[in-house]
């Protein structure tokens, strides 16, 4: 099969990443004596600085992380709705949908916490040795991709209007980032100077500094100035200036846990994903669905497959997934339910939203999930990358990075929110508040039902897959709703793919033409759906596209590489052979090792 690159091999390290400073600066963490977890900590910062528009550290991330010789764990970055984020207050507000930005849609920050937790629990370095990387590119420059300057572009009147916090770090002088120039957020430089100075001064060793960091985060100048731009009234989708719900308790009380991961074995594989606050276990459902014998690989015949399961799958999480405690996972992923659900797939696309009743219960959906129908809308921008409304709004906005080490340690995160386009940049930190709560209903009694102490169900879910026991792979992608869908295709792909050099062909297989379907509510503000939508790269060919659209498909033809940003890094158990690959789409995405 034609790859853009090869699938790198080494035995020293990999990295895998949605960009090549991010990479690079992660393995200088590995080259300098650091392991798995101080190098993806290290990255994770420099893609807050790098793509802005992707993540930030007020933002999420769940991480999944295999440490050489123990049980797969994960992470939990994404913090839950604050005290007062009742459904009752934003209805009192004329709301029927948690607003796309602004100060009401920001969950508890987790993204920086759960860093640190990776940090002091699984690292070697300091704080001081991790952020050295994101603090250069800060304070120094980098020469920003092209998104980054076209997202500020499509968002420049509300900048200049309303957010004019924003226009100072985003607009200098009046010009959004160009690529070939140097970019710099002289603010987001000195938070982190000012934190690791603080630390330093605080003494105690590696982990009391990081114990001091997270502390200066949650009750230090950092929680001061979050809480203060949170009471800020902010114009946001809903078309008026709301203030957040956010207080010092909320940021206080949180800490970043370990939780045990959800599992599913297929054909000597063992998935793992994130729980049911996740939509991780879409993907487990995704291959519980699939009947023993698949059609061709590629084929309109695999690819009508594998939409239509994903429709089922997804119509659970809508009706199933959130972070109540009742979520039947174990009768959504059992072999009974999953083979009477396939008799639901037929030889024509259903354009029907199709939740089923595990042990027998009633799903429930929102009614607005069954109104809605609709893109995010025609002032938006790109495929298989943000999707930005003037007014802000975007969807699969997220970074990943997969790391394996000479030890056979391995991580792999999706870290996301806290856009540049999600919330006012905070003027004395250089990073904005997420935008998370967006996900949650405004209706009660739903698992995803918006609940203070209830984390809201996010898209974000990097998976690890195991062989006999062994971890053998670390991967994920951007792409919100999309992202279960890509990474399921990219699984199958290496699993039913040959192998490269004696490994998995892991390039191949993220090279392979993608396709999506949003044939269910999305997950981002206003929560359109478009049923019997197919979204193909041109490289599945005329014939295929043909047979889809006599299937009954809608199929839109994207470009040829507009589909997925997968990054991957696998290691042998056998040879201790490590091997990466990464998305070409978008140009920006790199894999590096030795």
């Amino acid at each position: 099969m034609f790859t853009t690159r090869p699938t790198l091999q080494g035995t020293f390290g990999m990295v895998s990443s949605t960009h090549w400073l991010a990479s690079q600066s992660a393995m200088a963490v590995l080259e300098d004596g650091g392991n798995a977890y101080d190098a993806a900590v290290a990255a994770g910062f420099v893609l807050h600085v790098v793509e802005p528009h992707l993540c930030g550290p007020a933002g999420e991330v769940p991480i999944l992380l295999a440490p050489a010789g123990g049980d797969v764990r994960v992470l939990c970055g994404q913090g839950p709705a604050p005290a007062g984020a009742t459904i009752g207050h934003y209805r009192s507000l004329g709301l029927d949908l948690v607003p796309g930005t602004g100060p009401l849609a920001a969950a508890v920050p987790g993204a920086f916490d759960a860093w640190m937790v990776l940090l002091r629990d699984h690292g070697t370095k300091s704080l001081a040795e991790v952020l050295r990387y994101a603090i250069g590119y800060a304070e120094d420059g980098h020469p920003p991709v092209e998104r980054v300057g076209a997202t500020v572009e499509v968002v420049r009147e509300l900048f200049e209007t309303e957010w004019t916090s924003s226009a100072d770090v985003y607009l200098p002088g009046g010009r959004a980032p160009e690529p070939g120039e140097l970019f710099r957020n002289p603010a987001l430089a000195a938070t982190w100077r000012r934190l690791v100075t603080e630390s330093e001064s605080a003494g105690g060793g590696r982990v009391a500094e990081i114990e001091t960091a997270r502390r200066v985060w949650r009750e230090g100048f950092v929680a001061e100035a979050l809480l203060k731009q949170s009471d800020r009234p902010t114009m946001d989708t809903s078309g008026r200036r709301h203030s957040g719900a956010l207080t010092a308790a909320d940021l206080a009380a949180f800490s970043a846990a370990h939780e045990a991961p959800v599992t599913y074995d297929w054909n000597g594989w063992t998935l793992c994903k994130a729980g049911p606050w996740s939509q991780g276990p879409a993907l487990l459902q995704q291959l519980a669905l699939l009947p023993d014998d698949l059609p061709p690989y590629g084929s309109a015949a695999y690819i009508h497959l594998l939409v239509e399961g994903c429709k089922l799958a997804m119509a659970d999480r809508e009706a199933w997934y959130g972070d109540a405690d009742d979520v039947p996972l174990e009768d959504l992923l059992s072999q009974p339910y999953n083979t009477a659900r396939r008799e639901l797939i037929g030889e024509r696309a259903s354009r029907e939203l199709r939740p089923g009743s595990p042990g027998g219960r009633t799903p429930r959906l929102s009614p607005h999930a069954t109104d809605v129908a609709g893109d995010a809308g025609d002032d938006a921008m790109g495929v298989g990358e943000p999707t930005v409304a003037k007014d802000g709004r975007s969807s699969g906005d997220t970074c990943h990075i997969d790391v394996v080490d000479r030890w056979g340690n391995m991580v792999a995160a999706t870290p996301s929110g806290g856009w540049l386009q999600s919330n006012p940049v905070v003027p004395e930190l250089g990073f904005p508040l997420g935008t998370r709560l967006q996900m949650a209903w405004l209706d009660p009694g739903l698992p995803n039902s918006l609940t203070p102490g209830r984390r809201p169900r996010t898209t974000l879910t990097p998976s690890i897959a195991l062989r006999d026991g062994e971890p053998v792979m670390a991967f994920g992608t951007p792409g919100g709703d999309q992202q279960d869908q890509w990474q399921l295709h990219f699984f199958l792909a290496v699993a039913l793919g040959s192998a490269v050099r004696g490994g998995l062909d892991l390039q191949s297989a993220i090279d392979a033409p993608n396709w999506h379907n949003d044939s269910f509510p999305g997950s981002f503000y206003p929560r359109g759906m478009s049923p019997g939508s197919v979204t193909v790269e041109s490289r599945v060919g005329p014939d295929v596209i043909a047979e889809l659209r006599r299937r009954g498909h809608d199929v839109t033809v994207g470009d040829a590489w507009s589909e997925g940003r997968l990054c991957a890094v696998a290691r042998d158990p056998r040879t201790g052979v490590l091997s990466a690959g990464a998305n070409p789409r978008g140009m920006q995405g790199y894999a590096v090792g030795r």
